[in-house]
């Protein structure tokens, strides 16, 4: 008996030692993992994405402070190191890389001071002129000087609102959502509306415009409107003609609609100018429109051109821009000028937000919720297209709540603007959540007499000039083409074929109730004379 318990208290303490040495083996496996993580991860920018090896281009890791995050980007995808997001594997070219590129940073914030007044350290501590830095050319010798260039660290950035100096009609900024232009109180403040279409304007999509527009009107009697963010390929300028006509806005969405969307982020302001400011040349020269009404844009796939965007649209006199989203919230925002700096961060995928002060109006995309009423309750980020809301087509019910639950939002708040943003192709080609629209069109000005739906220059106009609810009868800048009448200039136009030689072995149709140009209008040559 006395030998069979020696027996057992030596299987014990062997076993106690032996869950000591796989303890102390974990131990030293799990410090040999955090020494492993710690280097890996000592040279890496917060929250940026790296390889661990080139064997499998879906594959990247991140460090996190609760250890390596993995993602694997779904099939027929890449990870592109540069652009810090899955892509076409077609398209991503960094695949044998295993980090993205490192920029050398300018001493911005050093303890001691390295140049004289108004001068600025660049990475190899060269002094340059501040105002140098971030301007889109490289000056210092590293390239550094371009290199620190967003909201927080561009040394030439726009300051924060200060409301003294911002007074309208030139200027609005805030520091608080819940601010209101001129402080009006919500009950005085009629709830504006706008309902955008981007892309082409064509016989695809007229009977839909129309079936939206004729017969609604505001509650001051005149027909309600709409802008239009018009690109020019595969566009009927006679269509754009009579839009216009009826007295909704025309505004630029570029003349090639180039699909490389770093290309938008990157633009120079040539190019931004070659694709903007050449756009409204087509538009006023065959849509015939004289009235320099096209003072707005909207860049593709919504990608923010940086301060080149805007440097070209001060330089052609752009009144605004309605391009960069506010991040869903649960008190929306107004537009705003960019004097001062954004009131919202710089939101979407590796956006290139305007650093520097600017005339020019952002009529800003609130995000929409897309939870609508139905069976989703948990965090879900806001979309701001509504036809980028929804993974699977919602029912005719899902999608009214969905708007009316939106409208709400903006309604029930501070009555900012309620941005309903469109592809003509999303109603055309589903016409239950088309009947839907209609209905919550038709309901919301029945039951809501304070609920406009006027054109993005309409809501400026409103906030440089602002009249209570019960001065808006006649209210003479929402009065205008009121109610138009009448034919349209020419019934179907002119269908001019053409060529040019920036699309080489392309013919081009461009229909227009003005003569035919020489050349298919385009980048270099908008007015299609034929010779640039």
């Amino acid at each position: 008996m006395t030998r069979l318990r020696i027996a057992v208290l030596t299987l014990a303490l062997l076993g106690i030692a032996a869950a000591n040495i796989v303890k102390r083996q974990a131990e030293g496996a799990g410090d040999e993992a955090e020494a492993f993580a710690l280097a890996l991860c000592s040279d890496k920018g917060a929250g940026e994405w790296f390889r661990l090896a080139v064997t499998d281009c879906r594959d990247v890791i991140q460090c996190t402070d609760a250890g390596l995050q993995a993602l694997r980007c779904p099939h027929g995808l890449a990870f592109d190191l540069e652009l810090q997001t899955c892509d076409w594997g077609i398209k991503v070219t960094n695949c044998n890389e295993k980090v993205k590129t490192k920029k050398v940073k300018p001493l911005l914030n050093t303890v001691e001071p390295l140049c004289q007044e108004n001068f600025l350290a660049c990475g190899d501590t060269t002094c340059m002129d501040r105002t140098l830095f971030c301007d889109g050319k490289a000056d210092c010798s590293d390239g550094s000087d371009e290199n620190a260039c967003d909201i927080n660290s561009d040394p030439n950035s726009a300051p924060t609102c200060n409301a003294e100096e911002c007074r309208l009609p030139d200027c609005f900024c805030y520091n608080d959502a819940n601010e209101i232009p001129h402080n009006m109180q919500t009950t005085t403040v009629p709830q504006m509306v706008t309902i955008t279409f981007d892309d082409a304007i064509n016989n695809n999509n007229m009977d839909l415009y129309q079936l939206i527009f004729d017969q609604r009107l505001n509650p001051n009697q005149c027909s309600i409107k709409s802008t239009f963010f018009v690109s020019h390929k595969y566009t009927n300028y006679s269509a754009v003609q009579e839009m216009h006509r009826l007295g909704h806005e025309i505004a630029v969405h570029s003349i090639s609609h180039r699909t490389n969307e770093t290309f938008w982020s990157t633009a120079s302001v040539d190019e931004w100018e070659q694709e903007m400011a050449g756009t409204r040349v087509i538009l006023e020269r065959f849509g015939n429109i004289t009235d320099n009404s096209v003072i707005g844009l909207r860049a593709p796939f919504l990608r923010v051109g940086g301060n080149n965007q805007f440097k070209m649209m001060e330089k052609n006199t752009f009144l605004y821009d309605s391009t960069i989203s506010a991040p869903l919230r649960k008190t929306p925002l107004w537009p705003y000028t960019l004097y001062y700096r954004m009131p919202h961060a710089c939101h979407g995928n590796l956006q290139n937000c305007p650093t520097r002060s600017f005339a020019v109006w952002e009529m800003v995309m609130n995000e929409m919720d897309r939870r609508g009423e139905f069976a989703i309750h948990g965090d879900l980020p806001g979309c701001a297209m509504v036809d980028s809301c929804f993974s699977s087509k919602p029912t005719s019910e899902e999608f009214y709540n969905f708007l009316q639950k939106n409208f709400d939002r903006h309604y029930l708040t501070n009555r900012a603007p309620f941005g309903l943003y469109f592809h003509s192709a999303f109603l055309k080609n589903n016409p239950e959540i088309l009947d839907a629209f209609l209905i919550w069109l038709d309901d919301t000005l029945a039951s809501n007499k304070d609920v406009y739906f006027v054109t993005m220059t309409q809501v400026i106009q409103w906030m440089q000039d602002p009249r209570p609810l019960n001065q808006l009868q006649n209210y003479e800048p929402w009065r205008d083409n009121c109610n138009p009448k009448g034919a349209p200039f020419c019934y179907g136009g002119t269908n001019c074929e053409l060529s040019t030689d920036e699309l080489p072995g392309q013919t081009v149709r461009l229909n227009t109730c003005m003569r035919c140009p020489n050349k298919y209008p385009w980048l270099l040559d908008p007015r299609g004379d034929g010779f640039f």
